[in-house]
């Protein structure tokens, strides 16, 4: 029984931290840069301007990665290392920052239009 009710206490706080969270955390964000690292559940990029470097975390069974244009889509599998990308990103999992896109960009940086 008490595993029940620790079970529902957690569930009850998680939705808690999610309603009370600010606006501006909840809202999306995104991010360019060179990708320093790729896996099956994370993604690191570099701004080579900044040089500040944010992780992200990859759902299971991820599929939003398009060319910079938005018309052409890619498996995960076609993102590698020191490839320019745009991540569009949010925090709503618990803090946890994780890629809701990848957009694969051009040598020039190129920034992805509005959506």
């Amino acid at each position: 029984m008490k595993m029940h009710s620790f079970k529902a206490s957690f569930a009850a706080l998680a939705m808690l931290a999610l309603v009370l969270t600010p606006q501006g955390v909840l809202a999306a964000s995104t991010f360019y840069g060179i990708t320093v690292h790729v896996s099956t559940n994370s993604i690191k990029v570099q701004d080579p301007k900044s040089k500040q470097t944010l992780s992200f975390e990859i759902l299971p069974k991820f599929d939003q990665i398009f060319s910079a244009d938005g018309k052409t889509t890619y498996q995960m599998k076609a993102v590698k290392a020191g490839q320019y990308v745009g991540v569009i990103y949010d925090q709503k999992a618990l803090g946890m920052r994780h890629a809701d896109k990848i957009y694969l960009l051009n040598n020039a940086n190129e920034k992805i239009g509005t959506q």
